[in-house]
């Protein structure tokens, strides 16, 4: 096994590694990047974190390891070099890692984010010398280092909801020789005391676009963030900030999810079978298959978002092959069974939620199914709107 005093040339050797596979992948295109990944210390971020154990529980759960340096040193450092997300906490329960146990099931709300995204989110956001950046959402620490290797110290705001999270960064932080300014606050109303930006760069996800972050930054600057919802659906997007405090831009291709923040969870919705004992004994055939936005594909998880974005307020979830919409705001309910081969529809409340899902279904259908690029989201008057030339505005939920 390797011992700690190798630990160093060790971690060295597997940043090398690291950089040289990113960069046969197209990641690391920019050479002062590559060299940002290949000096910071992923390890000395994560001195523990889980990873999934093979075999599921006896209730299906997902069995959560814990892994350190003093559990499996070579497993602790290979992961940390690898490009993989490290998950650091679950339910919002920081783990004691002197004496780390392993989790069954639990909803992941830290991690450090795999490298390649983390440079490919700062690359998206045009980031470079100069600019100086407000980061939401620090976690490890891991992603505010190497934005201030790359463009320093001084230009960097980095901020956590989490006080116990951003404290383990900040030791991190500054035990690796980084000072950017950091602060324990909420991401929906940026910091304030730092305006403005030129770029402001969220490695959570939001509902719809904090009006604080709009204010925020100077005229002309940017904002890169990732969209998400309800239905766990994502989009990434990139705005251009106006004098007047409007902004514009288009969102960006590619199936990137990241933690929401904490105010934007989905809320609890109870048991699906209260709400499908409201609906309606008939039925009718539903015109689209809920796999069209379920599926592990590309085209789905666009698809998804643009549905979320028709019933933002809808959640669903799949029990015994029934597929269950709720809305717990307007409260409204549906459900899609499976029946010969097709789908069977039953609908209750103000908002019919799979009608609603189908009409933008066949809208894109219609346009001729464009790709996320062909989107425009447009913020002015107040409002949120995703804008395609051949298919209805989209409206986001009021922030």
């Amino acid at each position: 096994m390797t011992m700690p005093a190798d630990l160093e040339q060790d971690a060295q050797r597997l940043r090398e590694a690291m950089a040289e596979a990113l960069a046969e992948d197209g990641v690391l295109a920019d050479p002062a990047w590559r060299q940002a990944v290949e000096t910071v210390p992923r390890h000395r971020f994560v001195p523990g974190f889980y990873l999934p154990a093979v075999e599921r529980d006896g209730h299906g759960l997902t069995v959560w390891e814990p892994v350190t340096a003093g559990l499996d040193h070579g497993r602790w450092l290979a992961a940390a070099y690898s490009d993989t997300t490290l998950i650091t906490q679950f339910d919002g329960d920081e783990p004691d890692w002197t004496r780390p146990a392993a989790r069954h099931g639990g909803a992941p709300t830290s991690s450090s984010t795999l490298p390649s995204l983390v440079v490919r989110m700062w690359a998206d956001a045009e980031v470079t010398e100069g600019h100086t950046v407000l980061e939401i959402g620090t976690g490890t620490g891991y992603s505010t280092a190497l934005a201030c290797e790359r463009l320093g110290s001084a230009d960097i705001t980095s901020i956590e909801v989490d006080p116990r999270r951003l404290e383990s960064a900040a030791n991190a932080l500054y035990g690796c020789g980084y000072t950017p300014t950091l602060a324990v606050a909420d991401g929906l109303y940026g910091y304030w005391p730092e305006a403005k930006f030129d770029r402001i760069v969220a490695v959570c996800s939001f509902r719809a676009v904090p009006p604080a972050l709009l204010g925020q930054v100077r005229p002309g600057g940017k904002i890169l963030l990732t969209l998400s919802g309800w239905l766990y659906g994502y989009a990434r997007v990139l705005l251009t900030v106006a004098e007047d405090g409007t902004a514009e831009g288009h969102l960006l291709g590619g199936t990137v999810s990241f933690m929401p923040a904490r105010t934007h969870a989905a809320p609890a919705f109870g048991n699906p079978a209260h709400w499908a004992a409201e609906l309606p004994g008939k039925s009718r055939s539903a015109r689209h298959s809920p796999e069209r936005v379920s599926a592990a594909t590309e085209e789905a998880f666009h698809l998804r978002f643009l549905a979320q974005s028709a019933v933002s307020d809808a959640q669903m979830t799949t029990i015994d092959e029934i597929v269950h919409l709720v809305d717990v705001v307007t409260g409204s309910a549906a459900t899609l069974t499976p029946h010969d081969g097709a789908w069977q529809v039953r609908e209750c409340g103000p908002v019919k939620l799979w009608e609603c899902v189908e009409r933008v279904l066949d809208a894109y259908d219609a346009a001729g199914r464009p790709g996320p690029e062909m989107f425009r989201l447009h913020i002015h008057d107040g409002g949120q709107h995703l804008r395609h030339p051949r298919m209805p505005c989209l409206k986001l939920p009021t922030p």
